[in-house]
């Protein structure tokens, strides 16, 4: 009767696994060098970035141009769409890329006297014909700021100039969509006591989360809601003081949203109970010389922050050309990263050892039945 060991094969086959998962030993994840990307377009001054998975390049928009630039990874500038049939003095804000629809939104607000002008454009990215223009029901203090798109091609834009949320359906029919009381300012709260004739307090950065609901920050006040994109409700799930200032929002695949402000730093916030509530875990330094207004999930969940002096384009005309879109990493992610990295290899070699014991002792029995 054959002498064997149960334990080997699996013990075998644990080992070759975790060894071949460590590939060339421990390599912590910042080793790579952080990817920036600096880039030259006169006058551009973009607030809002977008990241193309197909192309895999970087849309931005315009505060002083009708036009959509792309970016790639060395730097390579086009004028990626151009739509002179807008209105002259509009700023292209928030973008968002539709992806299973291959389309392209993007906010559309004047900042000239009232009444505004605030509207959602959508483009086809294969032939960058615009598809719709579809104007926001407005009055005369609301600013489309920002958009976030669902897997049905719904479009949500916030409105930094009040407190609700629009929505646009993906044929271009637009609706006041959330308008909850938790936007509105809580005088009980020294955070929301601004010097404004409004009770409300406007939103800005929104991002759709692939359970159904939607990330939304209130930079006046570091407020981050949870809005069912179904409904409309919303919930606070974070009250933060060093987020007030917080101007854009992204996610993930794993969950972890990213938040960054013009003047203070990137914030990474975590939740365990799909975004019931969520902390702050991480600050990532910024340039806060150059202004970042914008965050994106790119490619390998990649988190990168656009540079684009937008304080400076908004007083005037000063004819920048240099801008920047570089990417910004969690050095407490890094240092988990690495620790887990020499914990997979300690149960390598314990997993290791046990099965040179155990094959030790299957020779030694066979020895004995020889």
């Amino acid at each position: 009767m054959p002498i064997s060991s149960p334990k080997q094969p699996f013990l075998v086959i644990i080992t070759i696994t975790i060894f071949s998962l460590l590939g060339q030993g421990p390599v912590p994840i910042l080793a790579r060098n952080a990817h920036v990307i600096n880039f030259r377009s006169p006058d551009l001054y973009p607030e809002s970035l977008a990241w193309d998975p197909l192309m895999q390049h970087f849309l931005l928009g315009s505060l002083h141009q009708r036009i959509i630039t792309a970016v790639s990874d060395s730097g390579i500038v086009e004028t990626y769409i151009s739509d002179t049939d807008l209105p002259e003095d509009v700023s292209i804000l928030g973008l968002a890329v539709d992806t299973p629809r291959n389309r392209l939104l993007a906010v559309v607000h004047s900042y000239a006297p009232l009444p505004p002008f605030n509207a959602l454009a959508a483009y086809d990215l294969r032939s960058r014909r615009r598809l719709f223009l579809t104007p926001l029901p407005s009055e005369d203090n609301d600013a489309a700021n920002d958009v976030a798109v669902d897997y049905s091609g719904n479009a949500f834009v916030t409105n930094s100039g009040g407190n609700f949320i629009w929505k646009v359906t993906a044929d271009g029919s637009a609706s006041i969509f959330s308008k909850s009381p938790k936007y509105l300012a809580d005088t009980n709260n020294p955070a929301d006591d601004v010097n404004s004739p409004h009770d409300y307090l406007g939103l800005n950065g929104i991002t759709y989360v692939n359970k159904g609901y939607l990330l939304v920050v209130q930079s006046t006040t570091g407020k981050v809601f949870k809005v069912d994109a179904e409904d409309g409700t919303a919930r606070n799930v974070l009250l933060n003081e060093d987020l007030i200032g917080a101007e854009d929002i992204a996610v993930r695949s794993d969950g972890v949203a990213a938040v960054v402000s013009p003047m203070k730093e990137l914030w990474m916030l975590k939740s365990i109970d799909s975004w019931s509530e969520g902390v702050v875990y991480d600050k990532v330094e910024v340039n806060v010389q150059r202004f970042p207004t914008s965050v994106v999930v790119g490619d390998k969940d990649r988190v990168y922050v656009l540079y684009g002096h937008v304080d400076e384009g908004r007083v005037g005309n000063s004819r920048r050309e240099n801008f920047g879109i570089a990417e910004l990493r969690s050095k407490r992610e890094g240092e988990d990263e690495s620790v887990w990295i020499f914990v997979l290899i300690g149960l390598g070699f314990a997993y290791f050892f046990f099965w040179r014991f155990q094959m030790a002792q299957l020779v030694k029995k066979m020895d004995k039945v020889n």
